[in-house]
Parts: C-alpha cells; structure tokens; sequence
C-alpha cells in the first residue's frame, strides 16, 4: 500500500488490517521478528550478523515477513530489492554493489489505532477522510464508479458523508453522469468541467496504464473490463476507449483507418509521457 504516512491510520483501519496467525511464519522469519522487537529499527547487516544466517536468508525471512505486513523499511529500495530479478543483482554484486545494503533500516509496521473525531466531524474520521480522497480523485462519485476499489468503507457509510458534504455547501447532489441509477455527488469544480466538456468534447487522446484508477474501461463505458495488470495499457479519445494493449497485444475498440491505426498503436506502447498526446482536429497528428 501506497499512501501519505498521516492519511495511514485512516487507510488501515478501512482495510481492517486483521492480526497475522504469527504460527504460520518460518522459524527464521520469526527469528527476524524477534530481533526487530528487541532492537528497534535495523540494518541488514546488523540482522544478519544477530541472526548468524546467510544474507539470502535474511532476505527471505524480510520478504516473509513484509508480505505479511509485519515489516517494512526506510525506503523503497529495499522493497524494491526484495522483488528484482536474480539476474540484475547478480549484475549488481559483481559490481561490489548490493543493492540490499542501501535500503536503510527495516523495521516493524505501525498498527492501526482509532482516530478520535473532531467536533463536528461527519462520520468516522476514516470514513470521511477516505470520502473527501474520492471526491478529489473522481471529481464526482456514484456507486458504480467505485467497483473495482478494495478496501474502502460501505457505500452506505460514504453516502451518509456525501449527504452532509452535501447539506454544507462542499459538494452538490444530482445526476452528473447519464445512464447509472442512484445518487450522485460531485465537486464544485469538477460539474463546471462536465458542463464544459458536454459543449465541446475534444478529441484528446489519453493513454495509461490499466493499473490507473482511471482505467474505468467496462464500468463506466461500454465493452469488457481490462485486466488490471501492469503490461496492459488502454487509450482514450474523448474520454472513451479506442484501443487496448493486454498480453502484448493490441486490440482496436473501434474501427479505425490503418493510418489511424498505426498512430494509435504508438501512442500505446509510448510510455514515457502516458498522457500527454493530443489530437486535433484535422489531419491526425502527435504532439508530446
């Protein structure tokens, strides 16, 4: 999970972070485990040296133990480290350089406490948190929308915040985006844009990953679903899907020109500014 370290209380408590069956752990895992509860924070090498195992050891007993939620480090290179290919650390170490010893300390996770609410606060502190990041992330908000999001509080619960932003002023109430039943809420903002882009669409096109948010293909648009995995990629024109990478292919949602064609398969496998290429009206052209 990724998120600001004063959001985290919040984002753990709506996940439910439940307590780890510590039984299930390897008994080097529970080594470092102790060890950690011993000393605090520490260093790889300091690990290491208290645990008396082998570096890959250790290393294995933090992956555990991360991939349990139990640990977690200074930075993310030491993260990082735990996932890369055997091959690129081998590359690294013949170069005197591993990348473990530059991830900095590790350490145990913070668990998860009630926040206590402010007066006047509208819900659960959490639950509003989390409503007023939705708000800022979609502009506007309905169920349906939020299909795909794990970990969030109950529709009911958000709802009842969206109501008394409502009733304050913050957001407004109505039927913002055509074809999806029940309520919907939106940003001041974000219903003077949808009024604007009602009158002129464009023809923006907007490639991103299919792991973005906004990868909203098959939920609020017509068509399947794309996986949401990090190879696979979706394009928009004008807000709706046109083409899609998944598997290393790529498939047209449309029918389109073979010119067009090849325009829309470089904007796709182009990553270096996903969503920075506009189309004009006229003769099709890219501009980064």
């Amino acid at each position: 999970m990724l998120c600001e370290r004063e959001a985290m209380a919040h984002w753990q408590l709506a996940v439910g972070a439940a307590p780890v069956d510590e039984s299930s752990l390897s008994g080097r895992a529970k080594l470092v485990l102790e060890l950690l509860r011993e000393h605090g924070a520490s260093f790889f090498a300091d690990l290491q040296r208290d645990a008396r195992l082998l570096g890959a050891q250790v290393e294995q007993a933090l992956a555990e133990l991360v991939a349990h939620g139990l640990v977690t480090s200074d930075s993310f290179v030491g993260l990082r480290t735990l996932v890369m290919p055997s091959d690129k650390r081998n590359k690294l170490r013949r170069k005197n350089r591993d990348p473990i010893d530059d991830a900095g300390r590790w350490s145990l996770t913070r668990r998860p406490r009630p926040v206590e609410a402010n007066a006047g606060a509208l819900a659960a502190p959490h639950v509003e948190h989390i409503a007023r990041v939705l708000l800022r992330r979609y502009g506007v908000v309905f169920r349906k929308l939020l299909e795909r999001e794990d970990g969030l509080p109950t529709w009911r619960e958000l709802v009842y915040v969206l109501r008394r932003l409502e009733a304050r002023g913050e957001v407004r109430g109505g039927r913002f985006v055509s074809g999806f039943s029940g309520e919907q809420f939106a940003l001041p903002e974000a219903a003077t844009a949808l009024r604007k882009t009602a009158k002129s669409p464009g023809r923006e096109r907007v490639a991103i990953s299919a792991v973005d948010p906004l990868n909203l293909a098959g939920i609020l648009t017509p068509g399947e679903k794309l996986p949401r995995l990090p190879g696979n990629r979706v394009l928009f024109e004008g807000g709706v899907p046109i083409a899609a990478q998944s598997g290393g292919d790529i498939r047209f949602l449309r029918e389109l020109e073979p010119a067009e064609q090849w325009e829309v398969k470089n904007l796709l496998i182009r990553r270096g500014q996903p969503a920075s290429y506009v189309v004009p009206h006229g003769p099709a052209t890219m501009n980064g």
